[in-house]
């Protein structure tokens, strides 16, 4: 965010990131995100699932910190595997999910 978002009200635009980073996606699929230059968000269907929700993006970001300390020139998922992933729990044949 930029100086004068942060000074004019810093919890509100703080927000307003979130919700632009996820237009046109569907929050419930996706439930959590990094901000930058501050911590996660996670939600959920309650407050437990928003718990669970969190202990999974620590996980995956705690592995994803370790995969750049072992192999720092390590690019982005391909593309034909994120689709995999998201379409075998999300798609219209899912048939993956915890």
């Amino acid at each position: 965010m930029t100086e004068r978002e942060v000074n004019e009200d810093y919890e509100s635009n703080t927000g307003l990131v979130i919700v632009e980073r996820f237009h046109g996606l569907k929050p419930m699929e996706m439930p959590g995100v990094l901000a930058a230059h501050h911590g996660p968000f996670t939600w959920g269907k309650s407050a437990m699932d928003s718990l669970k929700n969190s202990v999974a993006l620590e996980t995956v970001a705690e592995m994803a910190l370790g995969t750049f300390a072992l192999r720092p020139d390590a690019g982005p998922i391909p593309t034909h595997i994120l689709n995999k992933h998201y379409q075998r729990k999300h798609g219209p044949n899912a048939y993956y999910g915890q």
